[in-house]
């Protein structure tokens, strides 16, 4: 390209092209580093150009961090997150240290980001002793090129003794909301429930949605693959994507048990938390030998809009 010096125009064109790709190049933003977390534990921080970001644990494959572009984090997490529950209530994947999965097997991606992490967990001794099957259960967390946080498991049984298993799965989500009160979820409505408040009695949601004045702990059956968690304050919609997860769990503590009989909750904590999880429970999951389960969580958050005294939604549910 000939350049006239007189002008400069060609001049300033061509350094405005160089600028342009380097700045192409080195706006990929790195797919993850490792980092110390709470405690000194080890945890992997993503990040996506636009400055949101995920964070997930080694030890638990927990997921404790997921922030916007403005830096706000839309997951909750107890200042007391160094006081794991009991293994009996959540399984024994959530008290273990995963490993870096350096080569899983091919999984199609729906996202175009490049920011994602490859956990797998294998069994101890001690959880064979616990649990008598070999198994593999691997994990990707990606954060998407919107923003989106997906969390995709599959579990494998490796048991070389021609020996099945079956077992339940939840995904703990914990929503960070403006105020419980203000809150409703949408898309369970007219379903069958089993009250955990209630011995696990079934019965039938009769609202148009779920509002909260209560404690609460329901295992829906048979949901939808979208489910809508609109706040009134933040005209924010939480958007709950799921595959191979028929029910959901719906889950606040509220203020008596919160004070009383969670170590690891703060006492005002449950104002400002919503546990709406994808779930397999009603029916578990079995596998042969040689078999693997794949389930699929995606959560996005989406603006809403108030009118009418309700939220609109924006057809997240269509």
């Amino acid at each position: 390209m000939k350049i006239r010096s007189e002008s400069g125009v060609e001049t300033r064109i061509v350094v405005l092209l160089l600028v342009s790709v380097l700045s192409m190049a080195t706006e990929r933003c790195p797919s993850f580093e490792i980092a110390k977390g709470i405690n000194g534990l080890d945890k992997i921080v993503l990040r996506e150009c636009r400055s949101r970001s995920a964070e997930v644990y080694l030890y638990g494959g927990h997921v404790t961090s997921w922030k916007n572009e403005n830096g706000e984090e839309l997951l909750y997490l107890s200042s007391k997150f160094s006081n794991y529950g009991p293994v009996e209530s959540h399984g024994f994947a959530r008290n273990r240290i995963w490993e870096l999965d350096a080569n899983p097997p091919p999984l199609p991606s729906n996202s175009s980001s490049d920011a994602f992490v490859d956990l797998i967990l294998r069994p101890t001794e001690d959880d064979l002793k616990m649990w008598p099957n070999n198994f593999e259960f691997r994990m990707r967390v990606a954060l998407g090129s919107e923003g989106e946080l997906t969390l995709t498991s599959r579990v494998r049984n490796t048991n070389s003794d021609g020996k099945p298993f079956s077992f339940t799965f939840a995904y703990h989500t914990y929503f960070s909301v403006s105020d419980i009160s203000e809150v409703r979820v949408e898309g369970l409505e007219t379903l069958d429930y089993l009250d955990k408040l209630r011995n696990r009695e079934r019965f039938t949601e009769q609202g148009d949605a779920i509002t909260f004045e209560s404690e609460i702990d329901r295992i829906y059956l048979s949901t939808p693959t979208k489910i809508a968690i609109l706040d009134h304050d933040k005209k924010r919609t939480f958007v709950v994507r799921k595959e191979g997860l028929a029910d959901a769990v719906v889950w606040n503590p509220w203020d008596k048990k919160s004070k009383k009989k969670i170590s690891d909750m703060g006492d005002e904590d449950y104002k400002h938390m919503l546990c709406v999880e994808a779930a397999a429970i009603e029916r578990p999951i079995s596998l042969k030998p040689g078999e693997e389960w794949k389930g699929r969580l995606e959560l996005s958050a989406v603006p809403s809009s108030y009118s009418s005294g309700q939220l609109d939604p924006k057809k997240v549910l269509q």
